[in-house]
């Protein structure tokens, strides 16, 4: 090694005495830049994965809130037609389509047994149908094909929802088309 330089006087004697000796504490300061190094190394890759993870989660919640705009618009685009089909016209039409007929006055029963009202059987009344058309037709037979329009809809095999025929009828699948038909006296209608 180097023999030490000769005794500093003054000045150079006191700064020497403020700084430290470069032998022992340069070996002792390495250790202490690597464990900063490494925790800022550390540092930098924890917030890329943190960095990462919140972008992945951005994209997934994109994604999601997409998906619940479509979902949106299919369940308002559902609500629509559920409104569209729940309209009083529409039902009637749709009931008459499944050969339901409209109830007559109601009776009611009062809690202590006795009826109020007069209860009667609900009966069709007649549909009117397409009234003939004053030019003769091109149709080989026009006339048989009106009663026939409706008896499919009636003789379809699909038994009446109330379940419940009228006494007077002695066929019940005859009992439709009869009611199809247009009544005599009725050419103002």
């Amino acid at each position: 090694m180097s023999k030490p330089a000769a005794p500093l006087k003054g000045r150079a004697a006191r700064l020497a005495r403020l700084m430290p000796s470069t032998g022992p504490s340069t070996a002792a300061r390495t250790p202490f830049v690597l464990l900063v190094v490494l925790l800022l190394g550390g540092g930098l890759i924890t917030l890329l994965l943190l960095n990462s993870a919140l972008n992945e989660g951005s994209f997934r919640l994109s994604e999601l809130k997409r998906d619940t705009t479509e979902l949106t618009d299919e369940q308002q685009a559902l609500q629509r037609d559920v409104d569209s089909r729940s309209q009083p016209d529409a039902l009637e039409k749709r009931a008459r389509e499944l050969g339901m007929v409209p109830g007559g006055s109601p009776a009611f029963l009062n809690p202590d047994g006795t009826v109020r009202g007069d209860p009667a059987e609900a009966t069709a009344p007649p549909s009117p149908s397409p009234s003939p058309s004053p030019t003769p037709s091109t149709d080989a037979t026009p006339d048989p094909d009106a009663p026939a329009a409706g008896a499919p809809a009636a003789t379809s095999g699909s038994p009446s929802p109330s379940g419940s025929v009228s006494a007077t009828g002695p066929d019940p699948a005859a009992a439709p088309s009869a009611e199809n038909s247009p009544p005599p006296t009725s050419p103002g209608r």
